[in-house]
């Protein structure tokens, strides 16, 4: 069985973000010879959270799969879009009962692939442990393939390292998202899981972290809440290129990227 090359976007943030992700995710499958993507949508909605429209767009840009984070539920008619289409996925250690589910299994180039959602708790809610969580899903999806891919949404470096500890040589790789500025840190450990601590962001990189940077800096200067707007300058589509073994799920290669649109 030949290798698998998955491809990964950042963060997809607002209009910007949804716009340059379908102007370039073919065109970046095709220069990347990508046989699945995935992409972490929970901010295309403005910055905050997604709708059912977005994600059936998303999906026709070329997107096999959807992750997410905390901002899954800023739109409230995603819940029921959740139970009905398995492939935009929400972290798995939320509580039983929420709607959607924390992981898919899907295929590519006759390779059953795992994609995994999972959520930290330092500095965000306090849901229940990733780890512990991490353990019962992984249970599930080892049993159809050893191709599984995490995408870890927190926000301390440290809480990701640990998760790369824990899972190390257990998943073909940790996607850290949620922060919005990559990372310089990807790497294969020696137990053939790739890594990297944050993907980065599909959006307006001049702005502060995808929003306008007039209300998001007077926030820190007067400690008032401000209405956010998302940016709109400096386009950018952020992500990493993922190359796995396809007979044992070990990661050969991780290749992170920032293209500029225009």
């Amino acid at each position: 069985m030949a290798q698998i090359k998955v491809l990964f976007f950042a963060d997809v943030v607002g209009k910007p973000g949804r716009f340059v992700l379908a102007e370039m995710c073919k065109s970046l499958k095709d220069k990347y010879e990508a046989d699945y993507v995935i992409a972490n949508t929970e901010n295309a909605a403005g910055g905050f959270g997604i709708t059912p429209e977005m994600s059936r767009k998303i999906f026709s840009y070329g997107v096999n799969c959807q992750t997410s984070g905390n901002h899954i539920w800023d739109r409230m008619d995603i819940q029921p879009y959740l139970d009905e289409e398995p492939r935009l996925i929400r972290p798995a250690n939320f509580p039983l009962g929420a709607p959607g589910s924390g992981s898919y299994m899907d295929e590519a180039n006759g390779v059953k692939i795992g994609i995994l959602n999972l959520m930290g708790r330092t500095y965000m809610k306090d849901l229940d442990c990733p780890f512990q969580v991490a353990d019962r899903e992984l249970g599930k999806l080892r049993q159809l393939t050893d191709t599984i891919i995490v995408d870890f949404h927190a926000e301390a470096t440290s809480e990701k390292q640990a998760m790369l500890a824990y899972l190390d040589g257990k998943v073909s790789a940790i996607i850290g998202t949620h922060t919005h500025v990559q990372t310089a840190d990807e790497l294969i450990t020696i137990r053939n899981t790739a890594y990297i601590t944050d993907v980065g962001m599909t959006g307006p990189h001049d702005s502060i972290i995808g929003m306008a940077i007039g209300p998001s800096l007077g926030r820190f200067l007067t400690g008032m809440p401000k209405r956010f707007t998302c940016a709109s300058d400096d386009i950018k589509i952020s992500g990493v290129v993922l190359t796995i073994n396809g007979e044992n799920g070990a990661a050969e290669k991780i290749e992170r990227f920032v293209v500029d649109y225009g």
